[in-house]
């Protein structure tokens, strides 16, 4: 795997830059159905540098921003900071993430070296409320109202394009719903 400034960054060297990007969709859950927001958004990933844990871990770190826009109004309607984090001894990628509603999440899966038709890398991670390794913490109104029981994204990076597919499973307004998110971005800066 590539190197930055001497850092191992692995399958999450791709990352580091300015992606944008204007064909998502988010689809999330409404009362009385599902609303669809067609959205345009900024991702930017900057390179963090290793962290060791208990003198025996060390992970490759890229932290990154993720603001989200209506096409509809521009009124910015997700913003999303975290972590993606490379083990190269297990060959495991890891993502944190926070959002503003009182839910953090640690997803993490191995990394396989596979790519898709077109020659990108692709990253699966995964999070739930019952996984022993890779959870979900929320807060008591969270658990009560809009529980999050799972987390899955896809990312595919590579030739100067990164598309992703998430979807989040809920339990929200007395049902269970798939909320979905996708795009496909371009790097605009490194």
């Amino acid at each position: 795997m590539s190197e930055t400034n001497g850092i191992e960054y692995g399958p999450l060297e791709e990352l580091i830059g300015v992606w944008e990007g204007g064909a998502g969709v988010d689809v999330a859950p409404e009362p009385d159905g599902t609303e669809t927001n067609p959205y345009y958004e900024t991702i930017t990933y900057s390179a963090a540098g290793n962290v060791t844990n208990a003198e025996i871990q060390n992970l490759s770190v890229v932290h990154y921003h993720q603001i989200v826009s209506r096409k509809s109004d521009g009124e910015v309607f997700h913003n999303e900071t975290g972590y993606w984090m490379w083990d190269s001894d297990t060959k495991t990628v890891m993502h944190s993430l926070v959002i503003p509603r009182a839910v953090c999440v640690l997803a993490g899966g191995k990394f396989t070296g596979e790519k898709d038709a077109d020659g990108r890398i692709v990253i699966n991670v995964a999070a739930s409320l019952d996984d022993e390794s890779w959870k979900i913490i929320q807060s008591p109104f969270m658990l009560e109202n809009a529980r999050t029981r799972e987390f899955r994204q896809e990312v595919l990076i590579g030739q100067g394009r990164l598309s992703y597919s998430e979807t989040t499973i809920l339990d929200i307004y007395g049902k269970e719903f798939e909320h979905t998110d996708q795009n496909e971005l371009t790097l605009k800066q490194t």
